[in-house]
């Protein structure tokens, strides 16, 4: 679909966790298919900007800090936070035009956003409430993983959990019952939401691992996926013959992931897998993220071995099923806001 070839700029977007960017640190990392450097001014604020020195075009990824400014080590000019150049070795005027492009960044719990649109639109009450990556009752361990696809193949991944049967036999599914499932899809402003209730099945091999289920269980994945790839799900195991509202004695679990795309054919995959059961037992915490961090290295496998095949078959069309729909409708979705935005800059 022509969606996979765009990405939509009037958005936040999760560029790193807050342990990546320390210190001296200047981290080097391509997102929407542009290089930038990442890195924090003496009160910690984050900084994002374009990864080149506007002298000679030579990557100030190979620079060095001091203090909140960054220095190219190709000719020594040096950079403000605010990407203006405040000194130019050897002479006294600085050219207007050194410049590094810059965008507006901030740190919300463990994740380090970028906005990538018009800066006047840059609203960071709008970033969603990750709680989970920094709060009392949960536990987690961060994650992440670089996937070779489209961001859309991951979010088409996330929207169908039929694959959990299969994809994940050995470890997040368990049994043919998730595949079964029937399930309630519904749209809002930010993208979609999704509910998947499935009962009387046997536990997943990790969920009995860390749980004491001595029978059938039911399980429970409500989740939400907004336009720009921030999935956020509260999931949960329970006895079959406890009550859906009856949480004693259940693991639950909170997710959030950020697909953050890198080029049109590589995505960013921050993930974390927080539990709320077991909170001082780090072996519990440990077992969750291993658990979750092999389950998305099998949809890694398996989803940049489909992107290999659709650069491999380019005539071929997919043929839908019915467990495509909330793909479809997010597909369409994402395709709306992509013209919307091409409109808007060509009638600019």
């Amino acid at each position: 679909m022509a969606a996979e070839a765009g990405f939509i700029r009037n958005a936040w977007y999760v560029v790193a966790w807050d342990h990546e960017v320390l210190g001296d640190t200047v981290l080097s990392r391509r997102v929407l298919d542009e290089p930038l450097i990442i890195w924090r001014r003496s009160d910690g604020q984050a900084v994002v900007m374009k990864d080149f020195c506007p002298h000679r075009l030579a990557p100030l990824s190979l620079g060095r800090r001091e203090g909140d400014a960054i220095r190219c080590m190709y000719h020594g000019l040096k950079f403000a936070a605010d990407g203006h150049c405040i000194e130019v070795p050897g002479q006294e005027r600085i050219p207007p035009k050194a410049c590094v492009p810059t965008y507006t960044a901030v740190q919300r719990k463990r994740w380090i956003w970028a906005w990538f649109g018009d800066p006047a639109e840059a609203d960071a009450s709008q970033i969603p409430d990750t709680f989970s990556l920094d709060h009392p009752d949960w536990r987690m361990k961060p994650g992440y993983k670089s996937f070779p696809a489209n961001w859309l193949l991951i979010t088409d991944n996330l929207l169908d959990f039929s694959h959990l049967s299969y994809v994940h036999e050995k470890t997040l599914g368990g049994s043919t019952a998730i595949a079964e499932a029937s399930h309630e899809v519904t749209e809002n402003a930010d993208g979609l939401r999704v509910l998947r209730r499935v009962r009387n099945t046997i536990p997943a091999p990790y969920h009995r691992r860390v749980g004491r289920f001595e029978g059938a269980v039911n399980r429970w994945f409500d989740y939400t996926l907004s336009h720009t790839g921030l999935f956020m799900m509260h999931a949960g195991v329970q006895s079959a013959d406890k009550a859906d509202d009856d949480h004693e004695g259940a693991l639950l679990f909170h997710t959030c992931q950020a697909l953050t795309p890198e080029s049109p054919q590589s995505t960013h995959y921050f993930f974390a897998q927080a539990h709320a059961f077991a909170l001082d037992d780090a072996t519990v915490t440990e077992s969750v993220y291993q658990s979750v961090a092999n389950a998305f290295d099998e949809d890694l496998r398996m989803i940049a071995a489909q992107q290999r095949n659709l650069a491999a078959f380019p005539g071929e069309a997919m043929v839908p099923i019915g467990a495509d729909g909330a793909l479809t409708r997010y597909r369409r979705r994402v395709l709306a806001l992509l013209d919307a935005q091409q409109n808007a800059q060509a009638s600019s």
